[in-house]
């Protein structure tokens, strides 16, 4: 059986021929292979291990199991597509919405492992029907609208939580990251969240030695001194052992509420394999159901131990257009890197030590971005909002989800947010279009075309997914 672990050496395996690429099937030297995987790691660092941060949940384990779910990915689709899979933002705002409830980190690890598995089943169904029928239930219209309100519903969490605690920190961070993400270049540009919390640190440090203590909520709604960084745990956490896990928990409330993030992972995916396929020139079209099953899997796996969910990286897809090398080689040795990473409970506390100012100007950024993506789909499928069938229920929708308006069914059961915005955009457009007149109904883009941004083979960058 071929599980694409073999892999040719690419001419004097040192760098590729002009206007060569290191094809998924090939490598270079061990020494550089090795080289190329840490540089997916840094490439992939700054969201993975702030999604488990602003969820709740161990970032040894995350980083751990991202690297797990990696092989998951690789050996399901022979080799053919080369990603990594890392821990998904699209979830911060469904972990902020449960805990908000009284939900504890086995309720969100629940609720999300369920839709790891409608994930999995998904990519079964498009792997026997079709890519059609995902399209014919999310046509971009629905899967834009989804994406923007699982991304704006994120807005009060970075108001309410993360910026009152130290706004001038937040305010400086914001900045220094906007600023790395538009005027630097190449691989710097896409590691600039991760620039943007080395900054973050350094500042929180020079503030916490040049003015004291700041006095502002600290974790809760109550206002403390306390220092902006503290170290303390770094210095008594282990430098070996195994990270921190739990079982998850099932309850319905919580599991409604993550479900509409299955169509965004879903046009992630699609939006990842067709971006790879044209980079590397082979049509991957017949692996879009298998990619999409397989980042279920990995994601019910992590979360079956307590982790996060994880979702293919563009960033890494940025650093494979810069270096022109495809080789899935590389991902091999990222995943080993992660598994390292995941046994040192240090690096874990230095993660958990990222103050609250600095995640609020991180996440300023971060979350419009995810938001904007919603946009970006709209545009690129020549979606027109001037028709009624189109705006009407996505209007309705992304202000349900980013208003969070609710809708109580008894004093037990409500729907709100997020599960209640995707439920109106899907539904109505589907009921609208049933009753709409002819020329209303003009045929939609295919979903992945109004997913993939990827501009050619000299480096422009492709975002498809919750990250920037």
């Amino acid at each position: 059986m071929n599980l694409g672990v073999r892999w040719t050496l690419h001419g004097d395996g040192r760098t590729p021929a002009p206007g060569a690429v290191v094809r998924p099937d090939e490598r270079l030297s061990w020494p550089r292979t090795v080289g190329l995987g840490a540089q997916h790691v840094v490439a992939m660092f700054g969201a993975s291990f702030v999604a488990p941060v602003l969820m709740g949940l161990d970032p040894n384990l995350a980083i751990m199991m991202s690297g797990i779910s990696t092989v998951i990915f690789l050996l399901a689709t022979r080799g053919r597509v080369p990603s990594y899979l890392g821990c998904s933002l699209s979830f911060v705002g469904v972990a902020a919405t449960i805990r908000a409830t009284g939900g504890t980190s086995a309720t969100v690890t629940g609720a999300v492992l369920a839709v790891g598995v409608v994930l999995f089943l998904a990519g079964l169904a498009v792997q026997r029907f079709g890519a059609r029928i995902i399209h014919a239930a999310m046509p971009p219209v629905v899967t834009g609208a989804v994406v923007m309100l699982i991304g704006f519903n994120l807005a009060p969490v970075t108001a309410s939580t993360y910026w009152p605690q130290d706004q001038w920190t937040a305010l400086l961070v914001m900045l220094f990251t906007g600023l790395a993400v538009v005027c630097l270049r190449g691989f710097w540009s896409r590691i600039a969240i991760f620039l943007g919390l080395v900054f973050g640190y350094g500042i929180s440090w020079v503030f916490d030695l040049v003015f004291g203590r700041i006095h502002s909520p600290a974790g809760g709604a109550e206002a403390v001194d306390h220092w902006r960084l503290d170290l303390s745990g770094v210095g008594r956490a282990d430098w070996i052992g195994l990270p921190s896990f739990h079982a998850p928990s099932f309850e319905w409330s919580a599991i409604l509420v993550a479900l509409p993030v299955v169509i965004a992972l879903i046009a992630e995916n699609a939006g990842h394999v067709k971006a790879v396929g044209e980079m590397t020139g082979d049509s991957l079209d017949d692996k879009l159901g298998t990619a999409i099953a397989a980042d279920g899997a990995g994601s019910i796996l992590s979360t079956a131990v307590g982790g996060p969910p994880n979702t293919t990286y563009s960033e890494n897809i940025g650093v494979m257009a810069a270096t022109r090398v495809y080789s899935t080689a590389a991902y091999w040795a990222a995943a080993g890197f992660a598994l390292l990473f995941g046994l040192c409970p240090k690096f874990g506390a230095v993660v958990a030590a990222v103050p609250g100012g600095v995640l609020g100007g991180i996440t300023v950024i971060l979350y419009g971005m995810i938001g904007l993506l919603g946009a970006q789909i709209w545009t690129n499928a020549g979606v027109d909002l001037r028709n009624p069938l189109n705006l009407v229920p996505a209007a309705a929708g992304v202000i349900i989800g980013v208003g969070g308006v609710s809708l109580k069914f008894t004093d037990n059961f409500q729907l709100g947010g997020i599960a209640l915005g995707t439920i109106v955009v899907i539904t109505g457009y589907h009921v609208l279009r049933a009753f709409a007149p002819a020329h209303m109904k003009e045929q939609e883009p295919l979903l992945d075309s109004g997913t993939s941004s990827y501009e050619g083979d000299h480096g422009a960058e492709h975002r498809t997914d919750d990250r920037p």
